[in-house]
């Protein structure tokens, strides 16, 4: 059963080998193998397979020079450590390298000639079995190139622990380590690639992309990271499409005509070279131009797209390379290469004929090589320059420099530099295990590997752990997902004034090491947009809204298609295409346009604004008004009429009304605290203060005059110190409300914003409109008191009597307040302290015209009446009225018990009384002289009253003049002429006063 086995396995891995033949792979024995897979050709023919005959295998087509190329590098770096006297010493390593033809089917037909081998090897049957062309196992793989292709290999390696360390697969699906446990590479994956790529989009100011990406596990996942990525920043995909190179013409059709209708200027590309190439012919048959291409690295250098044919079309191309690297005496390696000297490498007999477009004569003239060019060429597909049926044969003196193919352009080594780099990483993991020291192994116990007898899985483990130094003295080791984090230059397309070819200018770098928002730079003066404009491309939905804008969303469509609309009063935007307008600060208003913040207007009641001067003004005229009425009151003291108004309570309600002028001023100028807390409390205290004058003075005169007969008692509690009692404690209410409002809630200054957006007004917040209700409540009250003592006072003599005045100056008082409190309530701002300022003007000026123009009048201009006898005559005349109302009263009721009882009416001696209906005027006073005379000798008055004319005489003689009066008659007119005696005592009680 063993025997069958061997056998069994043997006729497989002869079948296998023998599908390839000896020029399908390059083949080195050595102590330790290595395996080796890389695109040496673009993809196969397409055939299609009937299964009418035993299937034959595909056959490669398209030459990839560069794939060659990394080949070479490969091979170089072996035969390097082989030289190398203190890398592996005595040790040589061989290699098997083979053709993955870009493809899975091709790639897994060579890992199965690696697993294939290891499995012969594992079963030990040496003893049964005469292999003397035996080949060690493979320890280690090092490819392949595509996602797609490492996806497939890394699948069936993992299954052995077979190592395998890539060099151009960048999917960040092979960092999976739970379904890839023996997948490295020396590439970044293309996490950083895609993040990468929205930073370039986000600083050209791009947000309106198409995306294409290659249909298989390189492009999926790295445009599915450059969405997410796109995402954060708010960069809108237009399109999506998938590519491959099997696709169809109808599908390539749909892709162009996609990318023909779109807007988007901008296309993110994740492919390969041979998966894009028939889009970009297409693009280049239909003349599509105008758009920039950001390429991934697999190809942004690609030979296959960078041709100058092509160059019209996609010469705005920004592209990702990979780090360049340097490989001493690579160069001098690579033009040694020749069919007769390079034996070990099967390749290079068809990498010569197609370098110089000739057969090699030791082949058929039909050869493969031969018949893949023709074949090629026809499709238009072919790499050589040749245009007949069959090449001329080679003289196998061709100079391999004078030839300008991709092999040759070692300038930018960096695909081939990263095979070098996993060379020499399975070879420093080697290395270790070479000089493992037992008991400080990576192994059970501490234990080493045996580097005679050394198997893949523990390459693998060293790989895991392997930390050393490289040629250019940057540090490699292989991260837990089996990455090697790198930085990637970004270069951009030239046409070459030479030569007409594309070139690759380095135009920035992007560094994964640095902080975010730092990782990018680009020189911009190097960037050619279409090969010859300096000027960046516009690729956005909308046009860039200007500062003062911001951007708005169009309902069904992406958020980069938005339109701009003004920011709102009171925010600002400095930058273009703001996603929202910032508000101004509070103190702050945008201005006109919009991009910016001013300070607001201020606004209080100034001194210096038309409004406040009128007021200024008309404060400082109640002021003057005032004094000089205090003046005159001052100077012409001593006579009648200032007597008779109560000098010493007039000048105490002047001095009111001159701080009730001046508490104005408090409300003009800028509202400070000190201001606020002064000016309500000074305005009603000095109110309170004016009306107390006034309702004491009129009370007083009121009780003089209502009086039976004054005396000495009398005179006593209407002095002046009982008046300024009164006064003192009406004023001392408005004191205490105004302490408890200061000390509970003072009020302060405050900066109103809430009135008008564009302007602070600077105001008094009261602290409490209780406490401002109760201040203003209690004055009015007064004013109520007031006002009722003066009308009930409004027939007293006018020397004594200001009622009528007082009463006009009252309803002036309310009109002014009860008009004030709407007029407070309903306006903001200066005008609130502009509406007080008015209401204690109009106020004061009431109260000051009312009460003492008419007086100030009569001193200045009519000093007649200013004498001691016309205010007695006025005296005199109010007692004779209160007497002839008194006596008409009584006689009236007389004569109608009289006549009930059937008695006649007598007359006394003292007084007779005559009754006549009639409505004439009232009887005016006779002259101030002629009542002088009646007074000395009895006076006799004619008084009118409504219903009539009595005619008063009243005798001053002596009581024994009376004595021959009948003395019912004294009887019957006792009440009234006491009533008359006492209206002649009230008059002359009050002469004093006068």
């Amino acid at each position: 059963m063993t025997l069958y086995s061997c056998c069994l396995i043997l006729l497989l891995f002869t079948w296998n080998t023998a599908a390839y033949g000896p020029n399908q792979r390059a083949q080195k024995k050595g102590d330790i193998i290595l395996g080796g897979l890389f695109p040496i050709h673009f993809g196969v023919a397409a055939k299609d397979q009937d299964l009418k005959s035993r299937p034959e295998s595909v056959e490669c087509i398209r030459y990839n020079f560069r794939g060659f190329r990394w080949l070479q590098a490969m091979i170089f770096a072996i035969e390097e450590i082989n030289s190398s006297p203190t890398l592996l010493p005595n040790m040589t390593l061989g290699y098997r390298i083979f053709d993955t033809c870009n493809t899975v089917s091709k790639a897994l037909e060579a890992t199965l000639s690696f697993v294939a081998q290891n499995k012969i090897d594992s079963l030990n049957l040496d003893e049964f079995c005469n292999c003397s062309e035996h080949i060690p196992s493979t320890i280690a793989v090092v490819g392949a190139t595509g996602s797609g292709i490492s996806t497939a290999v890394a699948n069936l390696l993992g299954l052995f622990y077979i190592p395998q360390v890539s060099y151009a697969s960048s999917s960040r699906l092979l960092s999976n380590k739970n379904q890839f446990k023996s997948f490295l590479r020396t590439i970044p994956n293309d996490e950083h690639q895609a993040t990468a790529m929205a930073d370039i989009i986000e600083y050209f100011r791009w947000n309106w992309v198409g995306t294409i990406a290659a249909d298989d596990d390189y492009g999926r996942p790295g445009i599915e990271k450059f969405r997410e990525e796109a995402e954060e920043r708010d960069i809108c995909i237009d399109f999506s499409e998938l590519i491959s190179q099997y696709s169809d013409e109808e599908e390539i059709q749909q892709v162009v005509e996609v990318i023909q209708n779109s807007t988007a200027r901008v296309i993110v590309v994740f492919s390969s070279g041979p998966d894009l190439e028939p889009l970009i012919k297409e693009i280049v048959r239909r003349n599509i131009t105008g758009k920039i291409w950001l390429a991934s690295e697999a190809w942004a250098s690609s030979s296959l797209i960078a041709m100058p044919e092509f160059f019209r079309v996609i010469g705005s191309t920004i592209g990702f390379a990979l780090k360049a690297g340097q490989i001493p005496g690579f160069r001098e390696f690579l033009q040694k290469v020749h069919p007769k000297k390079s034996t070990n490498n099967g390749f290079a007999k068809e990498f010569w004929e197609e370098t110089f477009n000739c057969y090699l004569p030791d082949g058929s003239k039909n050869s493969p090589a031969s018949a893949s060019f023709h074949k090629g060429h026809e499709e238009g597909l072919g790499a050589g320059n040749g245009t007949a049926a069959f090449r001329p044969p080679c003289t196998g003196d061709e100079n391999i420099t004078s030839v300008e193919t991709p092999y040759m352009d070692y300038t930018h080594l960096r695909i081939s530099y990263n095979v070098y780099l996993a060379v020499y990483s399975i070879a420093h993991a080697l290395q270790d295990i070479y000089t493992c020291t037992p008991g400080k192994g990576l192994f059970t116990n501490g234990s080493c590997a045996d580097i005679k007898k050394v198997e893949a899985w523990q390459v693998l483990k060293h790989l895991r752990h392997l930390n050393f130094t490289n040629n250019m003295g940057e540090q490699v080791d292989f991260d837990e997902f089996g990455d090697l984090v790198g930085n990637y230059s970004i270069i951009n397309w030239h046409l070459s004034p030479e030569d007409g070819s594309v070139v690759f200018e380095e135009v920035g770098h992007y560094n994964v090491y640095a902080k975010k928002g730092e990782r990018l730079f680009i020189n911009e003066n190097k960037i050619l947009w279409s090969g010859f404009s300096k000027e960046v491309p516009f690729s956005n939905c909308s046009r860039d809204c200007l500062p003062g804008t911001r951007k708005g969303i169009i309902e069904g469509e992406p958020t980069c298609c938005f339109e701009c609309v003004d920011c709102p009063d009171g925010e600002y935007s400095d930058e273009t295409d703001a996603s929202a307008c910032d508000k101004c600060p509070e103190d702050y208003w945008s201005n006109e346009n919009h991009t910016s913040c001013i300070p607001k207007q201020i606004e209080f009641l100034s001194w210096t604004e038309p409004f406040g001067i009128a007021l200024t003004l008309f404060a400082v005229l109640g002021i003057f008004l005032t004094s000089f009425v205090l003046g005159v009151f001052t100077k012409f003291r001593n006579t009648p009429i200032v007597k008779a108004t109560n000098r010493e309570l007039s000048y105490l309600l002047l001095f009111s009304l001159l701080c009730c002028f001046s508490s104005s001023l408090f409300f003009i100028g800028e509202p400070q605290n000190w201001t606020c807390r002064l000016r309500q409390p000074a305005f009603g205290i000095s109110f309170v203060l004016c009306i107390s004058c006034i309702l004491v003075k009129t009370n007083r005169v009121l009780l003089v005059f209502e009086a039976k007969i004054p005396t000495s008692l009398h005179r006593k509690w209407w002095g002046l110190n009982l008046q300024f009692l009164l006064v003192f404690l009406c004023t001392f209410v408005q004191i205490v409300i105004c302490v408890i409002w200061l000390y509970t809630a003072p009020p302060s200054s405050y900066r109103n914003h809430e009135l008008e957006d564009e302007i602070i007004f600077i105001t008094c917040h009261e602290g409490s409109l209780m406490a401002l209700g109760f201040l203003i409540g209690y004055t009015c009250l007064l004013a109520a008191i007031c006002f009722f003592f003066a009308f009930k006072s409004r027939k007293l003599p006018e020397n004594f009597n200001e009622a009528k005045f007082i009463t006009f100056s009252m309803l002036i008082f309310f009109i002014v307040w009860i008009s004030f409190i709407p007029a407070y309530a309903s306006t903001y701002g200066k005008f609130v302290s502009a509406v007080e300022v008015i209401a204690i003007l109009a106020a004061s000026f009431g109260l000051l015209a009312c009460i003492f123009f008419n007086k100030v009048y009569i001193i200045l201009f009519k000093p007649s009446r200013n004498t001691i006898e016309e205010v007695r005559c006025s005296t005199a005349a109010h007692a004779f009225k209160v007497a002839a109302r008194a006596t008409l009263r009584r006689s009236n009721v007389s004569r109608k018990r009289s006549n009930s009882l059937g008695g006649s009416t007598g007359s006394t001696p003292s007084s007779s009384i005559s009754s006549k209906s009639n409505h004439e005027d009232p009887f005016p006073l006779p002259a101030c002289a002629e009542r002088q005379r009646q007074q000395q000798r009895g006076c006799k008055q004619k008084v009118s009253f409504g219903s009539g004319t009595v005619t008063l005489s009243l005798s001053f003689e002596e009581p024994q003049k009376n004595a021959m009066a009948n003395r019912n008659a004294k009887r019957r007119n006792s009440l009234e002429a006491q009533n008359s005696d006492d209206s002649l005592m009230r008059h002359r009680a009050l002469l004093p006063l006068q």
